[in-house]
């Protein structure tokens, strides 16, 4: 990966209803608490357009609340084009995501693209697709995302702190 700053992250799932939005929200308030949210852009999106224009799905809307987190005022949306070059890192919730975006994004952005768990903590898993689950469900994938965004806002503090020398890191 390039030295650039990361300014923007773009989360995606198959719904963008119930781990993407998720994800954003939970990021989000990470970066808050330490101070780096007017920083990055965060957003999410679907590879599929089945769910554009819903809400997150109340089971996702309500563990994040249970952590003080509202991601309530969220909408779907399906991936656009622009959305290559607009954002510096996109984070596939699982593989079968992150191979959609591949043989959607231009060649120029396939670098962007990473599976959010094998990224943030170098765990090569997915988010596992909560949606035909209960609440518990919803619990553990929250959990993952949680201690993935941590992770991550600590590569990211990083990143933003390192000296700049010349040399690309190696931090991310």
């Amino acid at each position: 990966m390039s030295a650039k700053p990361i300014k923007s992250i773009l989360f995606v799932c198959l719904g963008n209803i119930c781990r993407s939005p998720l994800a954003e929200g939970v990021l989000g308030a990470v970066l808050a608490e330490r101070g780096m949210a007017r920083d990055i852009l965060l957003d999410s999106a679907a590879t599929s357009g089945w769910e554009v224009g819903s809400a997150p799905d109340p089971r996702s809307i309500a563990v994040a609340a249970r952590h003080g987190v509202d991601i309530s005022g969220q909408r779907a949306r399906r991936i656009a084009p622009e959305d290559f070059s607009r954002f510096d890192m996109i984070l596939g919730m699982d593989r079968s995501n992150v191979r959609d975006l591949k043989a959607l994004a231009p060649p120029s952005a396939r670098d962007r693209i990473h599976l959010y768990l094998e990224f943030a903590t170098g765990a090569g898993r997915d988010v596992p697709d909560p949606y035909y689950d209960g609440p518990e469900e919803f619990v553990s994938v929250y959990r993952m995302i949680r201690e993935a965004s941590e992770a991550l806002a600590k590569r990211l503090e990083a990143r933003a702190s390192a000296p700049t020398s010349g040399q690309a890191s190696s931090t991310m």
